[in-house]
């Protein structure tokens, strides 16, 4: 199979500035790869993630070191043992995907074997700031039925209680992107009870994690920046309840859909998450999306714009995407 790999940066502007505990960004950057063969296309995009070392410079490099083998008709099982798992094999790994789906006619769900994709509901995100700007965030989003809510900070028991005063009906997920530590995590594990939080996502930062053995947890506690891949799951046993899958970090739906299937064989519930990126980074996660307890998937709903054709969103409701989309 004769191919030809182009690669290209976009940015799209967000809606408002989107806030974390490691920092603000008002524009999403990724990188889209396009592999075209027989006058067919097949895309993928990935969101370079400085937490992981990764710039967008150094994943395009990633990706054009492997455009002879690309273009020679690289295989996905062979680009598993060629390039490790981060953006650039996810970018690459869901182009192929997509460019078999139509090569082959056959939608990737069921190329993977998956169930066919249906609408889901997925979280908000509300992002991190002062409890009033927080729970003024929350009283519009309101209506939604999960928001998650963006934490990591001295004074998160006060963020949680105001948004859930303004948010009384939605259910809650927290995110504290590594941003407690051992001598908060049982206060705020408290706080997040009294709220009715349904999960929390790392709370403690990868490799400082041990404290999450020691202390009942109350409310259950998620993986995300301590999981990567498969070879990442020995390391949460007794730590963590869930995983949070993010293509971007497994490098791709093959290693995703393997990801899942060791971890439910552990025990730990799934949690489908994306970084902030466009439909085309969605799509590839929502053949996933109904092994899990909670869907993270609203990036478009953070940008100023997505991409046409993207996915259809209604309210929280996400549907599958169309071929013209991916897959």
């Amino acid at each position: 199979m004769a191919a030809h790999l182009s690669v290209a940066v976009e940015r799209w502007p967000l809606a408002n500035v989107f806030t974390i505990a490691r920092g603000s960004k008002t524009e999403a950057v990724v990188v889209v790869v396009e592999i075209v063969c027989d006058g067919l296309r097949g895309r993928g995009e990935c969101v370079p993630y400085a937490r992981y070392g990764e710039t967008v410079e150094g994943v395009i490099e990633a990706i054009e070191a492997r455009r002879g083998a690309i273009e020679a008709g690289l295989s996905r099982a062979a680009l598993q043992d060629l390039v490790p798992a981060g953006a650039a094999r996810n970018a690459i790994d869901c182009a192929l995907w997509d460019l078999e789906a139509k090569l082959t006619g056959k939608p990737a769900w069921a190329m993977a074997g998956l169930a066919e994709p249906g609408p889901l509901t997925t979280a908000y995100t509300i992002s991190l700031g002062e409890p009033e700007a927080m729970a003024e965030a929350a009283a519009k989003a309101a209506h939604r039925p999960l928001l998650k809510i963006k934490l990591g900070t001295p004074d998160d028991a006060a963020r949680i209680a105001a948004v859930r005063r303004h948010a009384p009906q939605s259910q809650l997920i927290i995110d504290a992107n590594e941003g407690w530590r051992a001598d908060n995590l049982a206060a705020n594990l408290r706080a997040c009870a009294e709220a009715g939080v349904a999960l929390i996502e790392q709370p403690l930062p990868a490799g400082d994690d041990g404290a999450l053995a020691q202390v009942e947890r109350i409310v259950p506690v998620c993986a995300d920046e301590s999981l990567h891949d498969r070879a990442s799951l020995p390391s949460l046993k007794g730590r963590y309840d869930a995983i949070n899958i993010k293509l971007d970090k497994a490098g791709g739906l093959t290693e995703a859909i393997a990801l899942a299937g060791q971890a439910r064989s552990l025990g730990l519930d799934l949690m489908i998450g994306c970084m902030v990126g466009t439909s085309l980074a969605m799509a590839p996660a929502l053949l996933l999306a109904s092994q899990a307890v909670v869907v993270d998937l609203d990036g478009p709903l953070l940008l100023a714009r997505d991409r046409d054709p993207g996915l259809r969103y209604d309210g929280s409701t996400v549907y599958p995407p169309e071929a013209g989309l991916w897959g």
